[in-house]
């Protein structure tokens, strides 16, 4: 704690950092994820191959698919996000099909039978009724990629891994290892908090009723 109380400013920069590159990350992993996990609950043969793919990408090492990136993106940011952003997928991807497939059929027949569209039955019935299950997914894949995002300072992207890194190259430096280590779990449960709190106030049941109604 010593060392962020002495330097406020430059653990707040990395902080800012961090936080954006895992927010970018995040946000381009959830619109990926939502139509293929869409496609896979759709078409049920499409399920074993995507989820296979995924399955073997989720399964190397972070470091080796950052080095396998850098001839696309160079060392930057860039190659960071989209590793994080690739390591997601399994698990949004994952959390979409089973929420979907928990939605009980008499309850799309029901919309259906309200005269809704297929677009309309997603957004107003599907979309709600997955929320807490995709949360707890999303839950998950941001603590994985705030995890992986301290890797990235490794390639040039900045944000918290930069003072452990430093801590571990420079002898000595236990105090900016302590320091990363305890910003990045920091935002790591505050922000799987904010989550869970916001998963609780998302009950289906509030949903089930407004369709029960017609």
């Amino acid at each position: 704690m010593s060392y962020i109380l002495q330097n406020p400013d430059l653990v707040l920069e990395l902080l800012l950092e961090h936080l954006q590159m895992t927010g970018i990350a995040l946000g381009a992993a959830v619109v990926i994820a939502v139509p293929i996990g869409w496609m896979v609950y759709r078409f049920a043969g499409l399920q074993g191959p995507i989820m296979g793919v995924l399955g073997v990408i989720y399964t190397i090492p972070s470091l080796a698919l950052m080095i396998l990136l850098i001839p696309l993106f160079g060392l930057s940011s860039m190659t960071a996000i989209v590793a994080m952003m690739l390591y997601a997928q399994v698990i949004l991807v994952r959390s979409i099909v089973v929420g979907l497939q928990s939605i009980p059929n008499p309850i799309l027949e029901a919309a259906q039978a309200m005269g809704m569209s297929t677009w309309q039955c997603w957004w107003q019935v599907q979309v709600p009724l997955i929320q807490p299950v995709f949360l707890a997914g999303v839950r998950l894949a941001i603590t994985v990629i705030i995890a992986l995002g301290t890797i990235a300072a490794k390639f040039g992207a900045g944000g918290l891994g930069v003072l452990l890194f430093e801590g571990i190259a420079q002898a000595g430096r236990y105090d900016k290892i302590w320091a990363g280590t305890i910003v990045v779990s920091g935002v790591a449960i505050a922000t799987n908090v904010l989550l869970w709190l916001l998963e609780q106030q998302l009950i289906p049941g509030q949903h089930l009723l407004k369709i029960e109604k017609y």
